[in-house]
C-alpha cells in the first residue's frame, strides 16, 4: 500500500494533557489562561497543553492549540505532512528556549503590538524580553488571528525596535558536511529526537541515516530541537542526514496545496527551493548537501502529473543554482512514475536522488521496488532510496520513536557538482 502520510485530525487528541480552566476565568469568546504574568484568551475550540506536565506531548501544527512550557521528548509525534495547518501558539520561558534555526525569530521590547512577520514554514518566533517569554506563532493561512491572540495577552511586547534574531540574519554557523556515502538502513521521524535518543540509536539500532523535516508549509510537527548545534552533533556522530522540505502538496487546499497550473507550480518549486536553502544554511548544512522535497501520493495523475513535474524540476534547477543538490521523496505509484515518464524531456532538471515510498517491506532499491521500469538507467548508480515501511514504533536501547524505514543507496560526492553560474539567494 502506498502511503499518504497525512495526520488525521483526531489522532492523539485525547492523549494531550489539557489545563483545566475555571468557568470564572472564561471570556465570552474563549478561555483565559494565565502564564508568567500574561493573560491569554484563546478561542473556545483551542486545546491548552501543559508541556511540563506532559513532556511526551507532540507540538502538532494541525490542531489549534496553546502550548505552555519547554517542549519535552515529543515521544507521541506521528505523521509527516498535513493538509490543513492550524493556528497555534507556543509560550515558553525565554531562558532555556532553544536557538532554533529553521524559523525566524524577532526580538521585541517595550509595550505595544506584535509586529507582523512571515516565515517560509508559516512559523515565527517572538522573543518577548519584557515578559521573559518566547512565543512561537504557527498559522495556516495568515498570521493575523494568532498574532492578535498574542497581542491581547498583555505580554509587554512591542513592535518598536523589532529586530530579527536568527542565524539567517547574521553570519551563519560553520557549514558541516553530513552526507557521507551510505548503503544501508535509515529512518525518518516527524520531529528531531532528543540527543540521548540519537546517541542510543546510533549505538544500538541498524540505522546509519536519519531524515529530518527542516520546514515547509505542510510540515506536521514543530521542531524545537532542530538547531545548528543538533545538526553538527549528528554529523560528528556519523549520521547521514536527509533534510526534507514539506512544500505544497498535490491536493486541493489554498494553504498547503500545489497549483494545478504548471506555470504557477514552477514558481512554487522555485520558492520551495529558496526556503529550503535558507533553512539549510541556517542549520549549517554545507553546499552540496542533497535537500529532499517531500511530495505526497496522489491518485489523479491526469490532473497532477504536469504540475508535479513542473514543480520538482523547478525545485531541482533552483537548488543547483544555489549550490545544493536536489532530492525528491515521491510515491512509487504517482510521483516516481511522473518523473520517470518525463525524464528524457529534461534530464538535466531531474532530481539528483529519487527517494521512493512503497511500503512493500523490501529493503531494496531495485527497479521493481521503486516503481521504475526494469533495466532502466534512470537514477542508477547510488542515486536511490526506498521507504519500505511506514509509520510504526521502533525501540532500540529502551528508546521508542515513531518512524518510517528506508533502504538507502546514495553517494552524494559522486553526484557531481551543482550547475555553474549560481545566482544569489535573496531573502
Amino acid at each position: 500500500m502506498v502511503p499518504i502520510r497525512t495526520l488525521l485530525s483526531g489522532l492523539l487528541g485525547a492523549a494531550a494533557l489539557l489545563i483545566p480552566v475555571h468557568p470564572s476565568t472564561a471570556a465570552e469568546d474563549g478561555r483565559t489562561v494565565e502564564y508568567r504574568g500574561m493573560r491569554v484568551v484563546v478561542p473556545g475550540e483551542w486545546r491548552v497543553v501543559d508541556l511540563e506536565r506532559d513532556p511526551g506531548a507532540c507540538l502538532r501544527l494541525d490542531l489549534p492549540t496553546l502550548y505552555l512550557g519547554h517542549a519535552g521528548t515529543q515521544g507521541r509525534c506521528t505523521g509527516r505532512a498535513v493538509q490543513r495547518r492550524a493556528d497555534t501558539l507556543h509560550l515558553e520561558p525565554l531562558e532555556g528556549a532553544p536557538a532554533r534555526a529553521d524559523i525566524p525569530t524577532l526580538t521585541v521590547d517595550g509595550a505595544g503590538g506584535i509586529p507582523e512577520a512571515e516565515g517560509d514554514s508559516r512559523e515565527v518566533r517572538y522573543a518577548l524580553r519584557g515578559s521573559g517569554v518566547m512565543a512561537t506563532v504557527s498559522y495556516g493561512g495568515a498570521s493575523d488571528a494568532v498574532r492578535d491572540v498574542l497581542a491581547r495577552a498583555g505580554g509587554r511586547a512591542s513592535g518598536r525596535g523589532a529586530s530579527v534574531d536568527s542565524a539567517s540574519a547574521v553570519a551563519g554557523p560553520k557549514p558541516v558536511r553530513a552526507q557521507q556515502p551510505i548503503t544501508g538502513a535509515g529512518f525518518d521521524t516527524c520531529t528531531a529526537p532528543t540527543q540521548d535518543a540519537m546517541d542510543s540509536w546510533r549505538s544500538a539500532s541498524p540505522f546509519g541515516a536519519v531524515g529530518i523535516y527542516i520546514g515547509g508549509r505542510a510540515r506536521a510537527c514543530a521542531q524545537p530541537r532542530l538547531t545548528a548545534g543538533w545538526v553538527r552533533r549528528q554529523a560528528e556522530a556519523g549520521w547521514h542526514l536527509m533534510p526534507l522540505w514539506v512544500g505544497p502538496q498535490p491536493w486541493d487546499n489554498p494553504a498547503t496545496g500545489l497549483s494545478t497550473d504548471p506555470s504557477r507550480a514552477d514558481q512554487e518549486g522555485i520558492a520551495a527551493a529558496e526556503g529550503a536553502v535558507r533553512a539549510a544554511r541556517s542549520l549549517g548544512l554545507a553546499e552540496g548537501t542533497v535537500l529532499y522535497n517531500d511530495l505526497e501520493n496522489y491518485t489523479d495523475r491526469t490532473t497532477w502529473d504536469p504540475p508535479v513535474v513542473a514543480y520538482l524540476t523547478a525545485w531541482t534547477v533552483r537548488l543547483h543554482e544555489l549550490g545544493y543538490r536536489a532530492g525528491a521523496y515521491v510515491a512509487a505509484s504517482s510521483g516516481a512514475k511522473a518523473l520517470n515518464e518525463h525524464h528524457d524531456q529534461a534530464p538535466e532538471a531531474m532530481p539528483d536522488v529519487l527517494w521512493v515510498a512503497s511500503w512493500n517491506g523490501k529493503a531494496s532499491v531495485a527497479d521493481a521496488d521503486t516503481g521504475l521500469p526494469a533495466g532502466t538507467h534512470r537514477w542508477s548508480g547510488r542515486r536511490r532510496a526506498h521507504q519500505y515501511r511506514g509509520d510504526h514504533d521502533a525501540t532500540y536501547a529502551g528508546v521508542t520513536i515513531n518512524i518510517d524505514r528506508s533502504w538507502i543507496d546514495v553517494d552524494p560526492p559522486a553526484l557531481g557538482g551543482p550547475a555553474p553560474g549560481r545566482r544569489p539567494l535573496f531573502s
